[in-house]
């Protein structure tokens, strides 16, 4: 219904701009064409109303004085509209995936690209991080303790069993 009023303003406005063109030509309009456009202009406002009655429809408002008929032509109208957006957003999903599938590719390309510049070719797929880490002069070196203890540290136990306890 709503392109079916489209291609028919449409041509409506197609014999407007022909009408308008020949009556450049003719430089006067007559009685008969200001008959013509005034007829025409009439057409267009009726066929505007119709587009806005339409639209609301389509907007679900105004459908109180709808027919059975043409409430399941609306809402065939409307699935149909749904069933586009729907395949238009699984498209851009697909796009989206495919952008980002490459955009991982590249990023595990950078990363195996900068493991190999700092020398860690040994760490690659491995969770773990080696042990023991050696300076320059060969020292291990480790800044974190990892073993749990339940109680003081050990320097402080250390001090309590040296200090005898007083009386």
């Amino acid at each position: 219904m709503v392109l079916f009023l489209f291609f028919s303003m449409q041509e409506t406005i197609e014999r407007y701009l022909k009408h308008t063109k020949d009556t450049r030509n003719k430089q006067q309009p007559t009685e008969q064409n200001m008959q013509h456009l005034k007829h025409e202009a009439a057409n267009m406002v009726k066929k505007i109303e119709l587009l806005e009655v339409s639209k609301r429809k389509l907007l679900g408002e105004g459908l109180a004085s709808c027919t059975l008929e043409e409430l399941q032509q609306i809402e065939r109208q409307l699935e149909k509209s749904v069933s586009n957006i729907r395949a238009r957003k699984n498209q851009v999903f697909n796009e989206q995936i495919a952008q980002l599938k490459e955009k991982g590719k590249v990023l595990e390309a950078e990363n195996t690209r900068l493991e190999e510049k700092c020398g860690m070719e040994n760490w690659q797929g491995s969770k773990e991080q080696p042990e023991n880490l050696t300076n320059d002069d060969g020292a291990s070196t480790s800044d974190v303790e990892t073993e749990l203890f339940i109680g003081p540290p050990p320097e402080r136990r250390a001090r309590r069993l040296a200090i005898p306890p007083q009386n």
